[in-house]
């Protein structure tokens, strides 16, 4: 009689500890198919729509937040002081007709904000659309590093790459003088021998570009000061 008794605890303990893996595993199991199938729409990916385009590569939110767009640098319009640069109205036209009226996602990445104090996105259309690769891969923006921002460097460099070889956009005409160009390894920016900011550039940074031409094609972007995009391309066709 004992044994029989011991026997049936020996069960209950069994079934109690079966039972409990069981729970354990269905519920996760309940867990991971929720997950699987609830609507893309379902998660808490904020939407926002732009009032305004500023320009190829900057946009101003309904609720008035200015939005910079992150690894790319279009060509600048007309400012009280500077004439429009070669395809500079086309770049805005375009990041117009791909923004306005449509859902906007801002993926960000470390450095979330600039010195002029505008936000630093990635932007995505509810289509799935990368606004920035747009810009890039027709030649109406060029590549900008920054450090603290390499989510989608590898992406955008490549479509640049695509547009220099097919020539499209601001490499279609392209024009440059025989020249040496100072780069910095650390910024990725490049500048012509005479630049004071070329010639800070320690020397364990520097690399040298026998055109502008190489200099874009490994990812180094005009210094801004000695140079822009409209010292090598000609004005918009």
């Amino acid at each position: 009689m004992a044994d029989c008794r011991k026997c049936w605890i020996r069960a209950r303990k069994r079934y109690a500890t079966w039972d409990r893996a069981n729970s354990l595993f269905f519920f996760l199991t309940w867990i991971f198919l929720w997950f699987l199938f609830l609507p893309v729409n379902s998660y808490a990916k904020e939407w926002v729509k732009a009032k305004w385009v500023a320009d190829g590569d900057t946009i101003v939110l309904e609720n008035g937040d200015l939005i910079r767009y992150i690894g790319i640098d279009a060509p600048e319009i007309d400012h009280k002081t500077n004439m429009a640069e070669p395809y500079g109205i086309i770049a805005r036209e375009l990041n117009k007709k791909l923004v306005l009226s449509e859902n906007l996602h801002l993926v960000f990445d470390q450095r979330q904000q600039d010195r002029y104090g505008r936000r630093l996105a990635y932007v995505f259309l509810e289509s799935g659309i990368f606004v920035n690769q747009v810009l890039i891969e027709n030649g109406y923006a060029i590549y900008l590093y920054h450090k603290a921002n390499l989510k989608y460097q590898d992406v955008l460099l490549k479509k640049q790459q695509e547009a220099m070889t097919s020539k499209r956009g601001v490499w279609k005409n392209w024009r440059e003088k025989a020249e040496r160009y100072i780069g910095n390894i650390n910024s990725k920016r490049f500048h012509i021998p005479a630049c004071p900011y070329g010639k800070k550039t320690v020397p364990k940074n520097i690399v040298l570009f026998e055109s502008a031409w190489d200099a874009f094609w490994q990812g180094y972007s005009p210094c801004g000061q000695c140079l822009n995009i409209g010292e090598f391309t000609s004005h918009d066709p």
